[in-house]
């Protein structure tokens, strides 16, 4: 666990890979925000624009909520997934005194970031056009459900909708005829962290252009896109046989076994890539004749064959405890890991070593805010926590001064 770090005012931020590099944050709840959070721990001075009074939705999805210093309620920890490094300004860009100041921002800034309605922005002159003809070398990210273009360009998207409509749900979930079966959104938004992350990638991409070629450009990232990409094999699988897949529960489309696996007091994953690890597999549960099986002896065969595998498999994987079956498949060399849950990830002792929970204090909190660190590992310039989720509007004096404005000027 790293140091808590109070709140740093006015201090610089730390040196990093994307440091002088400048980003207006328009964006909102997670797609965005996720991206421009990557941006900001990798160094870059993120500014996030907000609602005057009200700020991103996300500080209001709870509970669970922070609690404020004088025992209130502050901030919900949602807004804290995503926000961290960041500086807040209560901007009203519907104004035209609001918008006019963030044009102003924009002219000083390497990057922006939105996640509004399909041309949302154009009427405020902070749309691509508006904004690069007074700074060309901008890069502008656009991220919305369906993109700039195409039949649903106008739709709203979400990431739940965008799972079903994308056809992740339809392969997540008990199989038919199983206890439960439905389809089944991921516990996470994850279209929405794909989406950010795909973002940061792009915009990494974009600043290199314009550092080589003094061109901006615009960005079009759709969730839509985003889910279709994510179906990864799922979709070669599809192509490859004209057979859509279907839910499987935990089982792998194209890997035997791969999958939990009952014990006395829980389960453990068993994840075998190839047939050696297959026949180390069952020496270590005391059945080597298993692993000379015919109907298992290859991984084709193995899914071919699965419902009976899983059965045997379970038998002899049902008679251990979970720390005696991963002790025995570790020293077998057996991939395989516990079914967690999420408080069991933070007491992992590979994640005590890697510091994965990062505190951060606010003045205005009671306790240390807690997030997740960064997985971006860096050997000569690494990610730098130096600035705790924002106050709602904490840096808007500061943000407005450094531009010449006093902040009743938004």
């Amino acid at each position: 666990m790293s140091t808590p770090q109070t709140d740093e005012g006015h201090e610089p931020r730390a040196a990093g890979p994307l440091a002088g590099v400048r980003v207006l944050d328009l964006s909102r709840v997670l797609a965005g925000p996720w991206a421009t959070q990557t941006l900001a721990d990798l160094g870059a001075e993120v500014i996030k624009v907000e609602r005057p009074g009200v700020g991103d939705d996300t500080r209001h999805w709870g509970p669970p909520f922070l609690e404020a210093a004088d025992g209130g309620r502050g901030d919900a920890a949602y807004f804290m997934a995503a926000n961290r490094g960041k500086r807040s300004i209560e901007l009203d860009i519907a104004s035209a005194e609001g918008a006019a100041v963030a044009r102003r921002l924009a002219a000083t800034c390497d990057v922006v970031v939105e996640n509004f309605k399909t041309g949302g922005l154009k009427k405020y002159g902070l749309d691509h056009a508006g904004l690069s003809a007074t700074n060309p070398r901008l890069v502008y990210c656009s991220i919305t459900g369906f993109g700039q273009d195409g039949p649903d360009a106008a739709r709203p998207g979400y990431d739940y909708m965008i799972q079903a409509m994308g056809g992740l749900m339809s392969i997540t979930g008990q199989a038919d005829g199983q206890p439960g079966a439905e389809p089944m959104k991921v516990g996470v938004a994850v279209v929405d962290l794909f989406t950010g992350l795909y973002a940061s990638n792009a915009i990494l991409a974009a600043l290199l252009h314009a550092r080589a070629t003094g061109q901006g450009q615009h960005l079009d990232i759709a969730l839509f896109d985003v889910q279709a990409a994510m179906l990864a094999n799922q979709a070669t699988n599809f192509f490859a046989s004209g057979q859509a897949p279907s839910r499987m529960g935990n089982a792998h489309p194209n890997l035997a076994p791969y999958q939990p696996f009952p014990c006395l007091n829980g389960a453990v994953v068993i994840a075998v890539g190839n047939d050696g690890q297959f026949r180390a597999l069952c020496r270590a549960l005391g059945d080597p004749a298993l692993g000379d099986d015919p109907r298992f002896a290859a991984n084709a065969q193995r899914v071919e064959h699965r419902a009976a595998l899983t059965a045997d498999l379970s038998t002899l994987t049902s008679r251990f405890t979970m720390k005696d079956l991963m002790s025995l498949l570790e020293q077998a060399g057996v991939p395989c890991g516990p079914v967690n849950s999420v408080d069991q990830v933070f007491e992992e002792p590979q994640a005590v070593h890697r510091q994965l929970i990062v505190e951060q204090r606010r003045e205005d909190l009671a306790r240390s805010i807690r997030t997740v660190a960064s997985p971006v590992r860096l050997s000569l310039t690494p990610v730098a926590y130096d600035r705790p989720p924002p106050r709602l509007g904490q840096h808007t004096a500061e943000v407005l001064a450094a531009i010449g404005l006093a902040d009743d000027e938004g």
